[in-house]
């Protein structure tokens, strides 16, 4: 998972020249099955974005390739998620119970 936030500093009408060209890529990287899913933060102040990648170096290269990435105006943090562990507890080897 993917939080992007505007960086201190940057102003809405900087990122809003780039947002074109970085619509068009993230619809690309969603129709290429490497965006899962994505989100608008509640707060208005960016997205959040769930790739399909095993590392956080994938995610990397992922979000390097995007325009407002390549002209530095966002802040990245990188959070590795995956399945919920403990619901292996709930799988049983073993006989059928009846």
């Amino acid at each position: 998972m993917v939080i992007l936030t505007a960086k201190q500093g940057v102003d809405r009408q900087q990122i809003m020249k780039v947002m074109p060209a970085e619509i068009r890529a993230t619809v690309k990287l969603y129709l290429d099955g490497e965006i899962r899913q994505w989100y608008s933060r509640g707060d208005g102040r960016g997205v959040i974005l769930v790739l399909d990648v095993k590392t956080v170096d994938e995610a990397h290269a992922i979000m390097d390739t995007l325009p407002l990435s390549k002209v530095n105006l966002m802040d990245h943090e990188y959070i590795p998620v995956g399945p919920l562990l403990p619901l292996a507890s709930l799988i049983v080897d073993g006989p059928a119970r009846q």
